[in-house]
This record gives structure tokens, sequence and C-alpha cells, in this order.
């Protein structure tokens, strides 16, 4: 295994174009490499249609062309279909929230990626993402981006101390004002292309209809009620609603009602005023420690419980090896089951885990 080669995945976009770019002149051995994660028929684009994934893989092919790097594009399709796209689909049939860009980076590009660049014999993978990776005193430490406003350390929060001392992020230190000037100085295809606002295999925005075309059912109507049980009025499923959601309920009531919860079991979503909304307290699973040494005492930092919200002081304690509570200092609105909790020492990512 060479210590110089490195696998860049390469999406299609400026982002990992130019994160290729700086491998190479950076004196890297570099592979690039596109992941299919899904088809026509999983993103229900119609058959006769050049699906967007197949897109993506042309673009990157056209700058690997240009960097003269070799180039390949791995099927995860069927992984991606089970691990990514079911779970999105079971969480909103569940009355969660899912981010299932987290869980792309979690079982996609830091496991089923990582480990097709050992088998090329690359000593590092290397993504397009904006945070940092060092080394310090007591192994591999995760940081914030440079540019703020494209930080992405929220949704890497899972990744190991194997996995870091393995992954390489070129763009950490620069903003995307900068990149775009790389990739256009260098004569990119895709350097002015929009970045991806939607969800990958959703591209059409119709969650509810994603969900119901994977699971194979529709999902009914049901009550709208308060927190006493009394009926407000009808939902039309609850895959269409998630916490905070105040547009789209199609009632008229005397005062602003949101949705603070929803009870799959019972085909209920819960509607109440604004305060309602508001939890000091959460618990997560799925909790993972950067460090790779869970806490032994509570631990006081910020935390992050949406990938735009702003970052607030807590205290979280472990619960168990893969649990933790989070208890804030001031009560937080619209806690949503199923999104990630990411916790912050300054620009150093501690951890997170999945609000339960």
């Amino acid at each position: 295994m060479s210590e110089r080669k490195v696998l860049a995945a390469m999406s299609g976009g400026v982002d990992s174009s130019v994160t290729a770019h700086l491998l190479v002149q950076q004196g890297y051995e570099c592979v690039g490499c596109t992941m299919r994660l899904y088809t026509n028929e999983d993103a229900a684009v119609s058959p006769g249609k050049t699906c967007c994934s197949l897109d993506d893989v042309e673009d990157a092919r056209s700058v690997a062309r240009r960097l003269n790097i070799p180039y390949h594009v791995f099927n995860f399709t069927d992984g991606f279909r089970e691990q990514i796209i079911g779970k999105f689909a079971r969480c909103y049939a569940e009355g969660r929230t899912p981010n299932p860009c987290i869980d792309c980076n979690r079982y996609m590009k830091f496991a089923r990626l990582l480990d097709r660049a050992k088998v090329l014999g690359c000593q590092y993978m290397a993504t397009g993402h904006y945070a940092r990776i060092e080394e310090g005193e007591n192994g591999y430490v995760l940081k914030k981006g440079l540019d703020r406003d494209k930080d992405q350390s929220y949704v890497l929060y899972m990744l190991t101390q194997e996995q870091l001392a393995h992954t390489l992020l070129p763009l950490g230190g620069l903003n995307k004002h900068t990149v775009r000037e790389i990739a256009e100085a260098n004569g990119f295809i895709n350097a002015r292309k929009r970045d991806s606002q939607d969800i990958c295999f959703v591209p059409d925005g119709d969650y509810a209809q994603a969900v119901e075309r994977h699971i194979g059912r529709t999902f009914p109507a049901g009550n709208f009620v308060d927190r006493q049980g009394r009926v407000l009025g009808q939902h039309k499923g609850i895959i269409r609603y998630t916490i905070g959601q105040h547009r789209g309920l199609g009632l008229c009531l005397p005062q602003a009602h949101y949705v603070c919860a929803i009870d799959a079991a019972k085909n209920e979503v819960v509607l109440g005023p604004t305060e309602e909304l508001y939890r000091s307290e959460t618990d997560i699973s799925s909790c993972n420690w950067i460090s790779g040494r869970i806490p032994e005492a509570p631990v006081r930092c910020k935390v992050k419980v949406r990938y735009r919200a702003r970052e607030q002081w807590a205290e979280v304690t472990p619960t168990g090896d893969t649990t933790a509570r989070i208890r804030f200092d001031e009560p937080q609105r619209a806690i949503a089951p199923g999104q990630a909790a990411v916790f912050y020492d300054g620009d150093t990512v501690l951890g997170g885990g999945e609000i339960v």
C-alpha cells in the first residue's frame, strides 16, 4: 500500500473535483471514483431519461480525464437502497425525521468506499467536505471548516479514529468562492455547477411519494389532535409532517399551531402552539465519541440539533456505550427524533448521536 496513494470520491460536483485537483498538486498518486448509489427506478426518473446520477458520472469522468488520473465507477446501489433509502422510508413511517446524508457518510463513503480504497492499495480516501482533520497528542481530531457558511462537520460526527487516520479533507481551509475560482482556472466543466439542495434520490422533493414508493403502500389520513387528545381536523398521512411544521396543515384555527409530535401507532399528528415545541432534554442513540473514549463524567459543551441550527450550551451525560442524555441550559425548539445532535468544544467535534 502506497503512503501517497489516495482514492478521491468524485460526486460530479465542483467541491470533489477541486479536491482531486489539490491532491494531484500536492503530489499524491490520485485515483478518482464515483459511487453509483441509485437507479432511475429508485429516484422515480423515467427510464427514457438519463438519471441525474449518470450525468454526475460524466462530469466527474471529464474532470478526471483533465487531471490525467485513473477513474472508476463503483456500483453501490444495492447497499444504498437498503441502508439509506430503506432507513429514510422507515423513519418517516415511524414518525421520525431522518438525515440520509449522514447515513450515506456512515455506511457508504466512510465504510464501503474506504474499504474499496484499501483494496486498491490506497493509504487514504479523500472527500470534498468542508471540515478539517488534525492529529493531536491523543489521536485525531475533527474540526469545523474555516468557511463557516459551508462547514460540514455536523454530518461527519460518526467518524472513528481509524477512519480519520485514513481520510483527507483538502477543502477544510478554503471557502466556496476560492474553490470555484480554482475550478474555473483549470477549465473544469462543473466550475459553475449549482450545489445540490435536495436529497439525491428524491430529485423532485416529494418525500412522501418516495416513502410510499419504497415501502409499497400508502399512508392513510388520520386525526390532528392537541395534547389533550381533542380532534382538531384530519391529516393526509403521517409521512407528510415533521416536528415544527406549520405550513401545509390545511386547518383554520384561532391561533397558529405547529406539529409537536407524531404518534405512528395511533396515526395521529399532535399539534400545539409554538411554546409546546420547546424541550430542555433529549436522549440520543447510536452515539459516537470521536476520541474513541466514552467520558466518565458529564461533558459541558455546545450542541447542534439540526444542520442549520445554532449551537447551544448543554450537558451531555453518557448513559451507555452508544447512548446519552442531553440537558440544555435553555429549552430548544422543535427537537426532531431522527435528526442528529452533534457536540462541539469550540471548533472541535466531540461526537454526536441520533435523537430518539
